[in-house]
C-alpha cells in the first residue's frame, strides 16, 4: 500500500493536536510552574497583559477584514 507524504503529515498534525489535548491536570500545573520560575511572578502579568493585547489586534484584524469581505460581496451583488 502507497502512503503519500501528504496523509504522514496530516497523521502527524491529527497525533500533535490528540497529544495537545491530552493533558491531565499535573501536567498542566508542571507547565504553570516551569513558566513561572522561567519567568518569575512579577513578568508574568505582563506577558499575559501583552497577550491579551494580542488577541484583541487578530481579532480586530479579522472583524476588518470579514467587513471588508461582507462589503465587496455586497457591492457585486448591487452591480
Amino acid at each position: 500500500m502507497y502512503i503519500c507524504a501528504l496523509d504522514l503529515k496530516c497523521y502527524r498534525i491529527m497525533l500533535n493536536m490528540i497529544t495537545l489535548w491530552s493533558l491531565g491536570g499535573p501536567e498542566i500545573v508542571l507547565i504553570v510552574l516551569v513558566i513561572l520560575l522561567i519567568f518569575g511572578g512579577k513578568k508574568i502579568p505582563e506577558l499575559m497583559r501583552g497577550l491579551g493585547k494580542g488577541i484583541s489586534q487578530f481579532k480586530k484584524g479579522m472583524k476588518e477584514v470579514d467587513d471588508e469581505i461582507n462589503t465587496t460581496l455586497s457591492d457585486n451583488d448591487k452591480k
